[in-house]
């Protein structure tokens, strides 16, 4: 369109025959531009060769999935025990079954301490002092009697064919109750994972029958997940020790295997 200056008055400004924009219009015409690339989404690179999905990256909401759980467990010998045992004494004050049963732990500390040989350690711990009542008739109070003093002493040794002797040794010295015998490892590390390979072992024996009882065809791994399952320390009681050592005979101990048990969660696409 050709556009034509005219000259009006004196004193005022020539104009533009033809459509002239204020400049509230061209503000709003830069605000509307504004806003329109503001509210665009940026589209993500689609995954490719040159452009690979992240590991482990979620999987569409509209995908379907199959989730197993697989366990697995390493057995291996141990190599670290703990034994507990209790020292106790009665007489007829506190004073005097306090005395009894710290002469009495001591001599089994210290004769503990020469058998191991620095191969261990020995500690002591759990110390108590009760009263003691008789059989009170009726209608009479319950009267004080006499005292009972407990100490517990702990060893721990890395050497598992020495624990035999050192029962018996703990027994000469005046030790009259064992509590626990538990057999541990120093590290479970290499255990562990032995126990998880074998768990995703069986999370993908599982998967794979579930895909084919299912009619569908397994696909990438969306998910994987693993924990330690709590597992009970192989112990011996006090009861069947106490047995092996009323006979005489050197004191017997065969322990079992640690068990390491692991969990492992898998969660597939199907196609």
């Amino acid at each position: 369109m050709k556009k034509l200056l005219h000259i009006s008055e004196p004193r005022k400004r020539a104009r533009l025959a033809g459509r002239v924009r204020r400049p509230s219009d061209l503000f709003a015409l830069v605000a509307g531009v504004a806003i329109a690339l503001a509210v665009t989404p940026a589209r993500a690179p689609a995954a490719g060769p040159m452009n690979p999905a992240p590991l482990g990256a979620p999987a569409p909401q509209d995908a379907r999935t199959i989730e197993v759980t697989g366990t697995g467990e390493a057995r291996v010998a141990p190599d670290v025990a703990t034994l507990n045992l209790a020292i106790e004494t009665h007489a007829a004050t506190a004073q005097q079954s306090a005395g009894q049963n710290a002469a009495l732990a001591q001599k089994v500390v210290d004769a503990l301490n020469t058998k191991l040989q620095g191969k261990g350690k020995v500690w002591t711990g759990g110390y108590s002092l009760y009263p003691e009542y008789n059989e009170p008739r009726p209608n009479e109070k319950p009267a004080v009697t006499g005292y009972r003093s407990e100490n517990s002493i702990t060893v721990e040794t890395g050497e598992i064919g020495m624990l035999g002797g050192l029962i018996d040794t703990a027994i000469e010295a005046g030790a009259n109750r064992i509590n626990f015998l538990n057999f541990t490892l120093r590290d479970e590390s290499q255990a562990r994972s032995q126990a998880i390979t074998l768990a995703a072992k069986d999370a993908q024996t599982q998967a794979d029958a579930l895909a084919k009882s299912l009619g569908v065809k397994l696909g990438p791994v969306v998910k994987a997940t693993t924990e330690a399952e709590n597992r009970p320390m192989p112990m011996m009681r006090a009861s069947a020790m106490a047995m092996y050592s009323s006979t005489g005979a050197p004191t017997p101990v065969q322990p079992n295997e640690v068990t390491v048990p692991a969990a492992v969660s898998i969660t597939y696409q199907i196609e």
